[in-house]
């Protein structure tokens, strides 16, 4: 408690108001603190970025359309071909960069056991995009392949 005056007093009783000037002191400082750092903060450095193109240079890869009918013959891009001949073709596809899609269009009459080997073969030699290919008109798989 805050007492009075060191000399005779004609009011013995303790001060009961508290002294707000060191605070207003203390606060008028760190407002002037305040008021000179903060442009401080703002302050921006210009730096010249180099411009980027946002255009993908990613090389559009090609595509093997090989299809499987219900004899169980082979066609790679067209061209019938022998399983020997299938498995070369595919070991220099999967060589290439970037590596090209495998399209298999497969009869619905074909046999799996041939679907397996094929799609075994293409994974053993790299070809790790494989996409089946369907036609909902049910027609044979030798017309719809492209012509060489």
């Amino acid at each position: 408690m805050a007492f009075g005056s060191f000399g005779a007093s004609r009011n013995n009783a303790p001060m009961a108001e508290i002294n707000v000037v060191p605070m207003v002191d203390i606060m008028l400082v760190l407002l002037v603190i305040f008021i000179i750092t903060a442009p401080l903060l703002s302050h921006a450095v210009k730096i010249d970025l180099p411009k980027a193109s946002s255009t993908p240079n990613a090389l559009q890869a090609d595509n093997i359309q090989f299809a499987i009918d219900a004899a169980g013959l082979m066609y790679w891009n067209g061209e019938a071909l022998a399983m020997p001949q299938v498995i070369q073709r595919m070991a220099a596809a999967g060589q290439k960069q970037p590596t090209p899609e495998l399209h298999l269009r497969i009869d619905r009459d074909a046999r799996y056991q041939q679907i397996a080997e094929v799609m075994s073969e293409a994974g053993k030699a790299g070809l790790g995009k494989v996409g089946f290919v369907t036609d909902p008109s049910g027609a044979p798989v030798t017309t719809v392949l492209p012509q060489p």
